[in-house]
């Protein structure tokens, strides 16, 4: 139970900062999972929590299920997840995101651009690491090539055969196709 409360309290607490550095609105303060034992379980001598997750605003805790916009639990749900992979993931290799900016605003979109530079310079030692971002929004792509971190992209697109055809861009070109 101890080892449970510790990983809880540190993954909250990545979770508290990145939400304070990521979200634009005024509405939330933070976000945290709240996890109860679960006393009727049938579990043996195996505790069984239920995890909640709360949005906070001063003393007032609500469950963010039905409470919260989509775009609010866009980015609840990537945070939590890069949270969970920061806390037990450490030399992991690879961190995947598929189209995370699905119903973000633009304010939250450049946050979480920031923040995912962030953790690509925090990251850029490890030798092995690798984030992978599948997203058809460009402009996300070129927020995050503007850090000194990522030199090309990948583009998919369907050629007259209607068979894929992968292309290495130069993140430069992404620039000046945008604008």
């Amino acid at each position: 139970m101890k080892f449970h409360s510790m990983k809880m309290d540190e993954i909250n607490k990545i979770i508290r900062d990145l939400w304070c550095s990521t979200y634009r609105g005024q509405d939330i303060e933070y976000v945290e999972i709240r996890s109860d034992v679960d006393e009727n379980s049938s579990a043996g001598v195996r505790r069984v929590y239920n995890y909640r997750v709360v949005m906070v605003k001063g003393d007032t805790a609500l469950d963010m299920r039905g409470c919260c916009s989509a775009g609010q639990k866009v980015l609840a749900s990537l945070i939590i997840r890069l949270a969970l992979q920061e806390t037990f993931c450490l030399n992991c290799g690879i961190l995947a995101l598929d189209e995370p900016t699905t119903n973000l605003d633009q304010d939250n979109i450049e946050s979480l651009a920031h923040a995912l530079v962030e953790i690509i310079e925090s990251r850029s030692r490890q030798r092995n690491f690798q984030l992978l971002i599948i997203t058809h929004d460009e402009g996300l792509v070129e927020l995050l090539g503007r850090s000194n971190y990522i030199e090309h992209f990948y583009r998919i697109c369907k050629n007259q055969d209607q068979n894929s055809e992968i292309t290495k861009c130069s993140i430069n070109s992404l620039s000046s196709y945008l604008h």
